[in-house]
């Protein structure tokens, strides 16, 4: 099978492209990695596969709404006694569309 026609019958499967389902496990993993507080936002760039900090920087931002070093200082704690199985849930960053505007919509 071709590339790009596995691409198309990935994204009719799954509703994304293979690339754009890669970058957002990799950033439920950083996600995770960033709770724990232990490494670097580079070291866990790398960690989750990332070659580029900047273009991990923007993703992350584009998915979760808030830039990696944000997130990590406002969720550390944010899943401490909660199960991971069930932190995994409830911190899954949006697929298929940009995290929402924090913005009041104007009327």
């Amino acid at each position: 099978m071709s590339a790009g026609h596995l691409s198309r019958q990935f994204r009719l499967a799954y509703g994304e492209s293979p690339y754009s389902y890669l970058m957002t496990r990799r950033i439920e993993r950083a996600m995770a990695l960033l709770r724990r507080g232990d490494l670097s936002v580079t070291e866990i760039c790398f960690a989750v596969g990332c070659a580029s900090l900047g273009t991990f920087t923007t993703r992350f931002t584009e998915l979760v709404g808030m830039s990696p070093g944000t997130y990590r200082r406002q969720q550390t704690h944010a899943t401490e006694g909660i199960p991971s199985c069930m932190a995994k849930q409830v911190t899954r960053p949006i697929r298929n569309r940009e995290a929402p505007s924090t913005e009041p919509e104007l009327d």
